[in-house]
Parts: structure tokens; C-alpha cells; sequence
């Protein structure tokens, strides 16, 4: 069985985070792991506060990771400070760590900031150029790039100032566009489209989350990156069109919306 890890902050209300990140990689069929950068205390109307570990004992947890069952693929998170992303900048490096997807969170999608500004000079810096994709969103996008993304052509000028700066590939989505959900990957100097329908559900509570851990999933299991976008685009608009319904604010994805057997079954 391939497997996968996600360094990222936990959410204690599930929509997004770790919980998140299990849910979709199990669901996309790989053994999940987690290292974990941060404890919130948030629901689906707000995150109230944040609690990062040390960057000593995140160390200990990549190390007995990989020293014992090594992932096949990485999905980095919320990393608020740059002492975290150092760590795991140095503990990837050594272990030759493979397949990693950095979710460049910095706003939860209630609108509370989760990354320290100073953290993401680090994330361009020490984290982007070892990722097999960056994903971030079009208010991410702003902040990496310094450039205003309204259009199809700033995303594809944001997407290539970034990929070309940090030296990854970049899967620019557009789901915060009002008119779209396309997305734009920029990878070795070529531009390809994803084109998504709009799905009217209003909770979205870690659909960045999910994406990348998705993504994650398929390059583990050995899909080029291409594909591995295609798969995690359609795993998560089959969650958004579950239509899950929970909570008072933006509610989580129905992230098992594909499980079947008896032990899903309902009384």
C-alpha cells in the first residue's frame, strides 16, 4: 500500500487541516500519516486561537516518520512561522523526501490569517523549491506574486512568476473566482487548464486542504502530475456535490461521499 503524510495544523472541528488531509488521502486510497505544525481551536465560523508546537518537537515527528514507514508523497499545510518551515525544510532535504505538495495556507476560508507574514518569505524560500506543485489560491497567489489576479491572463502571469521565481510547479486555482472553478497548472514551462463547473454549495470549509492532500494521494500511487490534478479535481467536486450540510458558518466537504461497504452502512 502506498502512503502519504501531511505536515500541517490540526482543526478540531474536522472540515479542514490533518482531519481534513486523512480523510481525503484514505478516501484516495493510501496509508496517511500526519506531522503536526500548529492546534487550532476553530469551527466553521472562525478560527478563536493557535497554538504552535516547537519546532524541536516537529522534528521528532518527521524523524519517526520516515525512519520507520517512509511516505511516498508529502502534503505541507499551515506552517505559520518560519523557525517550522525551517525544520522541515532540513528533515526533507536529508530523508530525500519525494512527490511534495505545499498548500501555501495563509487565510482560513472564514477569513482568519493562519500564517505569520514574515513566514512567507521562508515558504518561497526554503519550501517551494523542494514541492512537486504549489497550489495556492488567488488571494495566495497575490501575496506570492505582488501582482492583482482578476483574469485568465494574471493568473497565468501569477502562475508563471511564481513557478519560475521558486522554481516548482504551480496549480493556481480559481474556485475563489466568482464567475469559474478553473484552475491553471504552469509546470515546465507549459500551461494547462483545468476547467471545473461552478458547484453551488456554500461550505467549503477546506477545500484547499483536500485538494492538495488529493493530489498528494495520486502522486504516490505513481499518476503523473497531470493526471494526479485531474483525479484530485473531480474527488473533491464528487465532495462538494455531496451537499454536506453541517455547522453554522462554511461547512466541511462530505469527504467520504464515494465510501460504500457494510461498515458505512447507516442503522
Amino acid at each position: 500500500m502506498k502512503t502519504a503524510l501531511t505536515i500541517a495544523g490540526s482543526d478540531c472541528s474536522g472540515g479542514a487541516g490533518i482531519q481534513a488531509d486523512l480523510k481525503t488521502m484514505t478516501m484516495n486510497g493510501v496509508y496517511a500519516m500526519s506531522a503536526i505544525t500548529a492546534l487550532t481551536a476553530q469551527n466553521t465560523t472562525g478560527v478563536t486561537a493557535i497554538v504552535e508546537v516547537e519546532p524541536a518537537f516537529l522534528q521528532r515527528q518527521l524523524d519517526m516518520i520516515f525512519t520507520d514507514i517512509r511516505p511516498d508523497a508529502v502534503k505541507i499545510g499551515m506552517v505559520s512561522n518560519a523557525g517550522l518551515i525551517e525544520i522541515i525544510a532540513q528533515r526533507l532535504s536529508f530523508y530525500r523526501a519525494e512527490n511534495i505538495v505545499v498548500d501555501p495556507v495563509m487565510v482560513a476560508t472564514s477569513g482568519s490569517r493562519l500564517t505569520e507574514s514574515e513566514a512567507v518569505a521562508a515558504l518561497k524560500s526554503r519550501l517551494f523549491p523542494l514541492a512537486a506543485l504549489v497550489t495556492p489560491n488567488l488571494p495566495e497567489a497575490e501575496v506570492l506574486s505582488g501582482m492583482t489576479v482578476r483574469s485568465e491572463a494574471d493568473m497565468a502571469a501569477a502562475a508563471k512568476y511564481i513557478g519560475e521565481s521558486c522554481g516548482c510547479a504551480v496549480l493556481l486555482k480559481g474556485g475563489h473566482s466568482v464567475k469559474s472553478a478553473d484552475d491553471l497548472l504552469y509546470a515546465h514551462g507549459a500551461y494547462r487548464w483545468f476547467r471545473g463547473r461552478r458547484i453551488g454549495n456554500p461550505n467549503t470549509h477546506g477545500t484547499g486542504c483536500t485538494l492538495s492532500s488529493a493530489v498528494a494521494s495520486n502522486l504516490a500511487k505513481g499518476y503523473d502530475l497531470e493526471t494526479a490534478v485531474q483525479r484530485a479535481k473531480d474527488y473533491i467536486s464528487g465532495a462538494l456535490t455531496a451537499m454536506l450540510d453541517l455547522g453554522k458558518g462554511a461547512g466541511p466537504l462530505n469527504h467520504a461521499f464515494d465510501l460504500a461497504g457494510r461498515f458505512a452502512e447507516e442503522k
